[in-house]
Protein backbone atom coordinates (compact mmCIF):
# COMPACT_ATOMS: atom_id res chain seq x y z
CA UNK A 1 0.00 0.00 0.00
CA UNK A 2 1.62 3.00 -1.16
CA UNK A 3 1.35 5.80 1.95
CA UNK A 4 0.60 9.29 1.80
CA UNK A 5 3.19 12.21 2.53
CA UNK A 6 0.78 13.89 5.21
CA UNK A 7 0.93 9.78 6.68
CA UNK A 8 4.74 9.36 6.06
CA UNK A 9 5.00 12.63 8.34
CA UNK A 10 2.82 11.40 11.04
CA UNK A 11 4.25 8.04 11.40
CA UNK A 12 7.66 9.64 11.34
CA UNK A 13 6.78 12.19 14.03
CA UNK A 14 5.43 9.31 16.04
CA UNK A 15 9.02 7.97 16.94
CA UNK A 16 10.09 10.77 18.76
CA UNK A 17 8.77 12.63 21.88
CA UNK A 18 9.53 16.10 23.24
CA UNK A 19 11.94 15.10 25.63
CA UNK A 20 14.26 13.09 23.32
CA UNK A 21 17.77 13.55 22.85
CA UNK A 22 18.25 13.07 19.12
CA UNK A 23 21.40 11.79 17.02
CA UNK A 24 21.29 11.91 13.22
CA UNK A 25 24.13 9.50 11.65
CA UNK A 26 25.58 10.08 7.96
CA UNK A 27 28.14 9.49 6.04
CA UNK A 28 28.61 12.74 4.79
CA UNK A 29 28.37 13.88 1.19
CA UNK A 30 25.86 16.37 -0.05
CA UNK A 31 23.22 14.26 -0.05
CA UNK A 32 23.48 13.11 3.43
CA UNK A 33 24.31 16.23 4.65
CA UNK A 34 21.40 18.21 2.93
CA UNK A 35 19.06 15.32 4.49
CA UNK A 36 20.14 15.56 8.02
CA UNK A 37 19.75 19.21 8.05
CA UNK A 38 15.88 19.02 6.97
CA UNK A 39 15.40 16.25 9.76
CA UNK A 40 16.88 18.40 12.07
CA UNK A 41 14.11 21.71 10.66
CA UNK A 42 11.56 18.76 10.69
CA UNK A 43 12.30 17.96 14.34
CA UNK A 44 12.81 22.05 15.55
CA UNK A 45 10.69 22.47 18.64
CA UNK A 46 9.44 19.01 18.85
CA UNK A 47 12.30 17.61 20.51
CA UNK A 48 15.00 18.21 23.37
CA UNK A 49 17.71 18.71 20.69
CA UNK A 50 19.10 17.21 17.83
CA UNK A 51 22.78 16.43 16.99
CA UNK A 52 24.41 15.08 13.32
CA UNK A 53 27.21 12.70 13.86
CA UNK A 54 29.42 12.59 10.41
CA UNK A 55 30.77 8.74 10.24
CA UNK A 56 33.67 9.80 7.99
CA UNK A 57 36.49 12.12 7.52
CA UNK A 58 35.35 14.92 5.48
CA UNK A 59 37.90 16.38 3.45
CA UNK A 60 36.01 16.36 -0.68
CA UNK A 61 36.49 20.48 -1.25
CA UNK A 62 32.60 21.04 -1.82
CA UNK A 63 31.44 19.01 1.25
CA UNK A 64 33.53 21.08 3.26
CA UNK A 65 32.45 24.32 1.39
CA UNK A 66 28.95 23.19 1.52
CA UNK A 67 29.30 22.72 5.64
CA UNK A 68 30.79 26.12 5.80
CA UNK A 69 28.49 28.26 3.59
CA UNK A 70 25.35 26.43 4.87
CA UNK A 71 26.22 26.33 8.32
CA UNK A 72 26.01 22.92 9.14
CA UNK A 73 26.70 22.05 12.79
CA UNK A 74 28.62 18.38 12.41
CA UNK A 75 30.23 16.04 15.35
CA UNK A 76 32.49 13.54 13.98
CA UNK A 77 31.31 10.21 15.61
CA UNK A 78 34.25 9.42 17.66
CA UNK A 79 33.54 12.51 19.69
CA UNK A 80 29.44 11.21 20.01
CA UNK A 81 28.56 9.50 23.60
CA UNK A 82 25.80 7.33 22.31
CA UNK A 83 24.16 6.85 25.80
CA UNK A 84 23.39 11.17 26.08
CA UNK A 85 20.94 10.07 23.10
CA UNK A 86 17.45 8.31 23.20
CA UNK A 87 16.77 8.49 19.18
CA UNK A 88 18.69 7.67 16.59
CA UNK A 89 18.22 8.30 12.45
CA UNK A 90 20.21 6.68 9.90
CA UNK A 91 19.71 9.07 6.63
CA UNK A 92 20.86 8.30 3.10
CA UNK A 93 22.41 4.89 4.12
CA UNK A 94 21.70 1.87 5.92
CA UNK A 95 23.38 -0.15 8.57
CA UNK A 96 25.16 -2.57 6.01
CA UNK A 97 26.71 0.56 4.17
CA UNK A 98 29.17 0.77 6.69
CA UNK A 99 30.32 -1.24 10.26
CA UNK A 100 29.71 1.82 12.16
CA UNK A 101 26.40 2.31 11.53
CA UNK A 102 25.97 -0.93 12.85
CA UNK A 103 27.55 0.00 16.21
CA UNK A 104 23.84 1.93 16.86
CA UNK A 105 20.50 0.78 16.71
CA UNK A 106 18.46 3.26 14.54
CA UNK A 107 14.98 4.52 15.41
CA UNK A 108 14.11 5.55 12.01
CA UNK A 109 16.11 5.08 8.18
CA UNK A 110 15.50 7.42 5.46
CA UNK A 111 17.24 6.74 2.46
CA UNK A 112 17.35 6.40 -1.70
CA UNK A 113 19.08 3.05 -1.79
CA UNK A 114 18.51 -0.10 -2.86
CA UNK A 115 17.21 -2.12 0.38
CA UNK A 116 19.27 -4.56 2.31
CA UNK A 117 16.80 -5.87 4.28
CA UNK A 118 17.18 -3.46 7.33
CA UNK A 119 14.92 -3.04 10.20
CA UNK A 120 13.58 -0.68 12.42
CA UNK A 121 10.71 1.20 13.80
CA UNK A 122 10.16 3.26 10.99
CA UNK A 123 11.53 2.40 7.58
CA UNK A 124 11.01 4.90 4.04
CA UNK A 125 13.09 3.52 1.56
CA UNK A 126 12.92 4.77 -2.09
CA UNK A 127 15.20 3.05 -4.55
CA UNK A 128 14.33 4.76 -7.73
CA UNK A 129 14.12 7.82 -6.35
CA UNK A 130 17.05 9.84 -7.47
CA UNK A 131 18.45 11.47 -3.73
CA UNK A 132 17.30 11.08 -0.42
CA UNK A 133 16.48 15.31 -0.70
CA UNK A 134 14.10 14.82 -2.87
CA UNK A 135 11.72 12.21 -0.14
CA UNK A 136 12.94 14.99 2.48
CA UNK A 137 11.28 17.58 0.56
CA UNK A 138 8.31 15.72 0.48
CA UNK A 139 8.17 15.44 4.07
CA UNK A 140 8.92 19.74 4.52
CA UNK A 141 6.00 19.93 1.83
CA UNK A 142 3.89 18.15 4.13
CA UNK A 143 4.38 19.96 7.34
CA UNK A 144 4.28 23.26 5.83
CA UNK A 145 7.62 24.22 6.16
CA UNK A 146 9.13 26.56 3.89
CA UNK A 147 12.54 25.79 3.82
CA UNK A 148 14.96 28.54 4.85
CA UNK A 149 17.10 29.72 1.74
CA UNK A 150 20.21 27.90 3.41
CA UNK A 151 18.40 24.40 3.89
CA UNK A 152 16.22 24.69 0.47
CA UNK A 153 20.16 25.66 -1.71
CA UNK A 154 21.57 22.27 0.35
CA UNK A 155 18.65 20.12 -0.47
CA UNK A 156 18.78 21.62 -4.16
CA UNK A 157 22.88 21.02 -4.71
CA UNK A 158 21.99 17.27 -3.04
CA UNK A 159 19.12 16.65 -6.02
CA UNK A 160 21.75 17.78 -8.67
CA UNK A 161 24.79 15.84 -7.44
CA UNK A 162 23.27 12.75 -7.12
CA UNK A 163 21.28 12.78 -10.15
CA UNK A 164 24.13 13.86 -11.90
CA UNK A 165 21.93 16.87 -12.92
CA UNK A 166 19.22 14.55 -14.05
CA UNK A 167 21.67 12.54 -16.02
CA UNK A 168 21.26 9.42 -13.69
CA UNK A 169 18.34 7.77 -12.32
CA UNK A 170 15.63 9.98 -11.79
CA UNK A 171 11.33 10.32 -11.59
CA UNK A 172 9.31 12.71 -11.57
CA UNK A 173 9.24 13.28 -7.80
CA UNK A 174 12.70 14.37 -8.03
CA UNK A 175 12.24 16.71 -10.64
CA UNK A 176 9.04 17.98 -8.69
CA UNK A 177 11.05 18.06 -5.70
CA UNK A 178 14.06 20.42 -7.69
CA UNK A 179 11.38 22.55 -8.85
CA UNK A 180 10.21 23.43 -5.19
CA UNK A 181 13.36 24.07 -3.92
CA UNK A 182 14.53 26.25 -6.80
CA UNK A 183 12.29 28.77 -6.05
CA UNK A 184 13.72 29.00 -2.54
CA UNK A 185 16.83 28.47 -3.05
CA UNK A 186 20.06 30.66 -3.49
CA UNK A 187 21.70 29.83 -6.58
CA UNK A 188 24.35 32.18 -6.46
CA UNK A 189 25.65 29.98 -2.85
CA UNK A 190 24.94 26.66 -4.85
CA UNK A 191 27.24 27.40 -7.46
CA UNK A 192 29.77 28.26 -5.73
CA UNK A 193 29.36 25.08 -3.68
CA UNK A 194 29.40 23.11 -7.00
CA UNK A 195 32.86 24.59 -8.39
CA UNK A 196 34.60 23.80 -4.88
CA UNK A 197 35.43 20.41 -6.58
CA UNK A 198 39.35 20.18 -6.56
CA UNK A 199 42.19 20.36 -3.82
CA UNK A 200 45.74 21.16 -4.67
CA UNK A 201 47.08 18.21 -3.84
CA UNK A 202 43.93 16.02 -5.53
CA UNK A 203 46.32 16.85 -8.76
CA UNK A 204 48.34 15.11 -8.66
CA UNK A 205 46.48 12.11 -8.42
CA UNK A 206 44.90 12.90 -12.35
CA UNK A 207 48.84 12.20 -13.31
CA UNK A 208 48.63 8.97 -11.64
CA UNK A 209 45.66 7.54 -13.40
CA UNK A 210 46.69 9.51 -16.81
CA UNK A 211 50.23 7.24 -16.49
CA UNK A 212 49.00 4.09 -15.35
CA UNK A 213 45.47 4.11 -16.81
CA UNK A 214 44.07 0.87 -19.30
CA UNK A 215 41.27 1.16 -21.76
CA UNK A 216 39.39 -2.47 -22.25
CA UNK A 217 36.61 -2.67 -24.51
CA UNK A 218 35.01 0.98 -23.54
CA UNK A 219 36.00 0.37 -20.21
CA UNK A 220 38.50 2.49 -18.47
CA UNK A 221 40.44 1.46 -15.55
CA UNK A 222 42.95 3.08 -13.30
CA UNK A 223 44.38 2.27 -9.92
CA UNK A 224 45.80 5.37 -8.01
CA UNK A 225 47.68 3.49 -5.02
CA UNK A 226 47.34 5.24 -1.30
CA UNK A 227 44.50 7.83 -1.42
CA UNK A 228 44.19 10.96 0.84
CA UNK A 229 40.30 10.92 0.30
CA UNK A 230 38.18 8.18 -1.52
CA UNK A 231 36.61 10.87 -3.21
CA UNK A 232 39.39 11.42 -5.06
CA UNK A 233 38.55 7.74 -6.57
CA UNK A 234 34.95 9.34 -7.42
CA UNK A 235 36.05 12.74 -8.82
CA UNK A 236 38.70 10.93 -11.42
CA UNK A 237 35.98 7.72 -12.35
CA UNK A 238 33.49 11.19 -13.12
CA UNK A 239 36.32 12.58 -15.12
CA UNK A 240 37.51 9.55 -17.29
CA UNK A 241 33.89 8.97 -18.17
CA UNK A 242 33.97 12.64 -19.87
CA UNK A 243 36.02 11.19 -22.69
CA UNK A 244 33.68 9.69 -25.63
CA UNK A 245 34.96 6.57 -26.49
CA UNK A 246 34.52 5.46 -22.44
CA UNK A 247 31.08 3.58 -21.29
CA UNK A 248 32.64 2.27 -18.20
CA UNK A 249 35.04 3.95 -15.25
CA UNK A 250 36.33 2.12 -13.19
CA UNK A 251 38.78 3.44 -10.68
CA UNK A 252 40.49 2.47 -7.29
CA UNK A 253 42.49 3.20 -4.57
CA UNK A 254 43.46 1.95 -0.86
CA UNK A 255 42.31 4.14 2.13
CA UNK A 256 42.73 3.47 5.96
CA UNK A 257 43.61 -0.09 5.12
CA UNK A 258 40.56 -0.52 2.19
CA UNK A 259 40.17 -0.96 -1.13
CA UNK A 260 37.72 1.19 -2.63
CA UNK A 261 36.74 0.43 -5.82
CA UNK A 262 34.27 3.29 -7.67
CA UNK A 263 32.45 2.50 -10.71
CA UNK A 264 30.62 4.85 -13.06
CA UNK A 265 28.75 4.30 -16.73
CA UNK A 266 26.94 5.98 -19.17
CA UNK A 267 23.81 4.07 -18.33
CA UNK A 268 23.14 2.46 -21.46
CA UNK A 269 21.63 -1.00 -20.72
CA UNK A 270 24.36 -1.17 -17.76
CA UNK A 271 23.88 -1.79 -14.19
CA UNK A 272 27.18 -0.84 -12.06
CA UNK A 273 25.53 -2.02 -8.68
CA UNK A 274 25.19 -5.30 -10.15
CA UNK A 275 28.39 -5.65 -11.58
CA UNK A 276 29.78 -3.96 -8.56
CA UNK A 277 28.13 -6.97 -6.17
CA UNK A 278 28.87 -9.91 -8.74
CA UNK A 279 32.85 -8.77 -9.29
CA UNK A 280 33.58 -7.90 -5.21
CA UNK A 281 30.96 -9.05 -2.86
CA UNK A 282 32.52 -11.92 -2.27
CA UNK A 283 35.23 -10.15 -0.43
CA UNK A 284 33.44 -6.75 0.99
CA UNK A 285 30.79 -4.72 0.91
CA UNK A 286 29.77 -3.88 -2.92
CA UNK A 287 26.99 -2.23 -4.58
CA UNK A 288 24.99 1.00 -5.91
CA UNK A 289 22.63 2.00 -8.62
CA UNK A 290 22.50 1.54 -12.45
CA UNK A 291 25.18 4.11 -13.42
CA UNK A 292 27.29 4.35 -10.33
CA UNK A 293 28.46 2.05 -7.21
CA UNK A 294 31.40 1.45 -5.47
CA UNK A 295 33.06 -1.96 -3.58
CA UNK A 296 34.75 -1.54 -0.69
CA UNK A 297 37.14 -4.55 0.21
CA UNK A 298 39.39 -4.87 3.62
CA UNK A 299 43.02 -5.32 2.89
CA UNK A 300 43.18 -8.43 4.71
CA UNK A 301 40.67 -10.13 2.67
CA UNK A 302 43.30 -9.23 -0.16
CA UNK A 303 45.84 -10.86 1.33
CA UNK A 304 45.33 -14.37 -0.32
CA UNK A 305 44.58 -12.98 -3.52
CA UNK A 306 47.10 -10.23 -4.65
CA UNK A 307 49.65 -8.18 -3.08
CA UNK A 308 48.55 -4.89 -2.18
CA UNK A 309 52.20 -3.40 -2.59
CA UNK A 310 52.42 -4.32 -6.19
CA UNK A 311 49.98 -1.79 -7.86
CA UNK A 312 50.06 -3.28 -11.20
CA UNK A 313 49.08 -6.67 -9.89
CA UNK A 314 46.10 -4.54 -8.47
CA UNK A 315 45.29 -3.50 -11.01
CA UNK A 316 45.11 -6.48 -13.05
CA UNK A 317 43.54 -8.34 -10.73
CA UNK A 318 40.51 -5.94 -10.75
CA UNK A 319 40.45 -5.95 -13.96
CA UNK A 320 40.26 -9.33 -14.36
CA UNK A 321 37.36 -9.66 -11.35
CA UNK A 322 35.12 -7.33 -13.77
CA UNK A 323 35.93 -8.80 -17.05
CA UNK A 324 35.01 -12.02 -15.63
CA UNK A 325 31.71 -10.80 -14.70
CA UNK A 326 31.08 -7.94 -17.13
CA UNK A 327 31.49 -10.40 -20.30
CA UNK A 328 29.70 -13.46 -19.01
CA UNK A 329 26.75 -14.13 -21.64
Amino acid sequence: MKLSAAERLRRFYEQFAGDDHVLIVINADPDAIASAKAIKRLLWRKVASVTISNINVIKRPDNIAMIRLLGVALVPIDEIDASCFSRFVIVDSQPEHNEIFKKITPDVIIDHHPETGVRAPYLDIRPKYGATASIMTEYLRAAKIIPSAKLATGLFYAIKTDTGNFERQTQIEDIRAFQFLYRHANIHLARKIEKSELRLDFLKYFKTALTGMRRRKGRMFAHLGPVVNPDVCVIIADFFMRIDSVNWSIVSGFYNNTLIIVFRNDGVRKNAGSLAHKSFGLYGSAGGHKSMARAEIPVANLKPLVDRQDEKKVLQWIIRQVEKRADKK
